[in-house]
């Protein structure tokens, strides 16, 4: 009887410590920079404000196979500086910090913490250049109009749709005008039911899975149709995309 008993609870603890192991695996990642954006400065400055505000810690290493994620020259755009264009990359089926600091440096918030970053006096890094011969050559099907009155109904719980929302908005999500002046803007929209924390509670018609049995969504369905994504981009395209490149005041 004895020895079962202690069978059982070194059980619990082995559960117990891989449990633990996999909330602080949640809480940080291993990014790897290549060594001219180390030495800019720029990783000192960011990491930390991402870390408090989210709980989250980032180790740096050296090798890029041992990464979480990335800087370089594949991925996403996130920042220009140092005579290049920086993207940051997450592998697929990443971490899920690695996806949230993604999330964050996409975002308003994070994006003005990278060009808020001075060296004397000077801003280093700036937004994406975005192609504008591309943007003008690009042809939206979808009724705009149609897109305003759906992306207020569903999108505008947590995001600021238009102008006149800008009070009644989550204030750690993006708005819509921040979005559109992302140079993968149209990529984010088109793929957003995929994107985190959106899979959770969004259903598109013959594109989604149903929500498993045992998990279902934890507010009312985002439920939409391809047609009402098409209207959406189509309303988000034609957005004046928000001005980012102003550094931080500091008060």
């Amino acid at each position: 009887m004895f020895l079962r008993l202690r069978h059982f609870l070194l059980a619990l603890i082995a559960v117990a410590i891989c449990a633990g192991q996999a909330i602080a695996d949640e809480r940080k990642f291993r990014l790897y920079a290549p060594p001219a954006l180390i030495e800019s400065g720029v990783l000192k400055y960011m990491l930390p404000r991402f870390s408090l505000k989210t709980q989250v810690r980032i180790d740096l290493v050296d090798d890029p196979a041992q990464a979480d994620a990335s800087f370089g020259t594949e991925g996403i755009p996130v920042f220009q500086g140092l005579g290049q264009r920086w993207h940051f990359a997450v592998p697929d089926g990443g971490h899920p910090a690695a996806l949230r600091f993604g999330e964050w440096i996409g975002s308003e918030v994070g994006r003005r913490t990278v060009v808020g970053f001075e060296v004397d006096g000077t801003a280093l890094f700036s937004l994406p250049s975005q192609d504008q011969a591309a943007a003008e050559a690009a042809t939206y099907d979808g009724d705009a109009v149609a897109g305003r009155i759906k992306a207020r109904g569903l999108c505008g719980r947590c995001h600021v749709v238009v102008a006149a929302d800008r009070m009644n908005a989550i204030g750690s999500t993006p708005s819509f005008f921040a979005l559109r002046s992302l140079g993968n803007w149209e990529d984010r929209f088109a793929a957003f039911f995929a994107l985190n924390p959106h899979p959770a509670f969004t259903q598109v018609e013959d594109v989604t899975d149903p929500f498993p049995v045992d998990r279902p969504s934890p507010i009312v369905p985002v439920a939409l149709t391809l047609d009402d994504l098409e209207a959406i981009i189509a309303y988000v395209a034609a957005l004046e995309p928000a001005d980012l490149g102003a550094p931080l005041d500091h008060q």
